[in-house]
Order: C-alpha cells, then sequence, then structure tokens
C-alpha cells in the first residue's frame, strides 16, 4: 500500500486549478452575455463575443481537464501504473 507522494501532489495542484476552472470559466461566460446587452458599438460588442468564446472554451477545457485530473488521482488512490 505505498502511494506515489510526488504523483499524488500532481493530483492535488490539478486539483486546486480545476476548482479554479470551474469558478472562472461560468463566469467569463455571464461578463460576455451581459456585454452583449449592455454595448451595441462595434470594438465594445467584439470584446462581448471574445469573452463568450473564452468562456465556452475554457468550460470545454476544464470537462477534459477534470478527466485527466480524476485519472491522476485514480492512479494515485488505487496503485494503479
Amino acid at each position: 500500500m505505498n502511494t506515489d507522494i510526488n504523483l499524488f501532489k500532481k493530483g492535488l495542484i490539478h486539483l486546486g486549478i480545476l476548482i479554479l476552472l470551474f469558478i472562472i470559466s461560468p463566469i467569463v461566460t455571464t461578463m460576455g452575455f451581459k456585454g452583449i446587452n449592455k454595448f451595441s458599438e462595434s470594438p465594445q460588442i467584439y470584446i462581448a463575443y471574445l469573452l463568450i468564446f473564452l468562456g465556452i472554451s475554457s468550460i470545454i477545457f476544464s470537462i477534459y481537464f477534470a478527466f485527466k485530473t480524476f485519472s491522476i488521482l485514480k492512479k494515485v488512490l488505487f496503485n494503479e501504473s
């Protein structure tokens, strides 16, 4: 029952980053949608669309990163190689 401490640290760091991504991604997306409602001029509306794109992209990346993080933690907890 020997666990790899370095892999466990890596898994916990990834878990912390994942929690931050889960918090920040919906906030950025919401800011983009609120920007579309508020702005109607050309340069500002493009920034709102950029925020929506970044928010949705980070949500998709968060899902991928969650699978990778839980894979690392599964390897540590169940001693898989």
